[in-house]
């Protein structure tokens, strides 16, 4: 069964490489492979990828904002007052991000059952370790030994 998903992985990124931009192609295989994880039946697929896409969504938005906020810091000039600012800054995401994610499992509990809940957060890890693999074997320097 792991060689077949694993065949059907492959063979789905390689397909979708020629037609479709990255982000939606990664999308397009998450779905595929979160689907196949959870066993979703059609109801359930109708009922679950709205509140999932709403949750990853937002969630986006909240990393990407964060991650702004970050990135301009000049820790040469940066003063105790500003960093005390930008650690409740942090910490306000980091609140937002927490509820999120409760409100979203709060939600799948209405829709999916708690040990499909739970698949979900390993199905996710594993996709993303499959595509850190695939990335990692598509670098040109991946035989380089320094």
């Amino acid at each position: 069964m792991k060689t077949i998903t694993s065949i059907v992985f492959i063979i789905s990124f390689s397909i979708l490489s020629f037609a479709q931009s990255n982000r939606d192609k990664i999308k397009t295989l998450k779905i595929a492979y979160i689907t196949e994880k959870l066993d979703l039946s059609e109801k359930e697929a109708q009922i679950f990828w709205p509140v999932y896409n709403a949750f990853e969504e937002e969630n986006f938005k909240l990393r990407k904002q964060s991650f702004e906020g970050k990135k301009n810091i000049n820790f040469e000039t940066l003063k105790e007052e500003e960093a005390i600012s930008i650690l409740k800054e942090m910490r306000a995401f980091d609140s937002k991000r927490i509820t999120l994610k409760n409100n979203f499992i709060d939600d799948l509990t209405k829709i999916i059952s708690a040990k499909k809940i739970i698949l979900l957060e390993k199905a996710e890890d594993d996709f993303k370790h499959k595509m850190f693999e695939e990335f990692k074997s598509r670098r040109p320097d991946r035989g380089r030994k320094d």
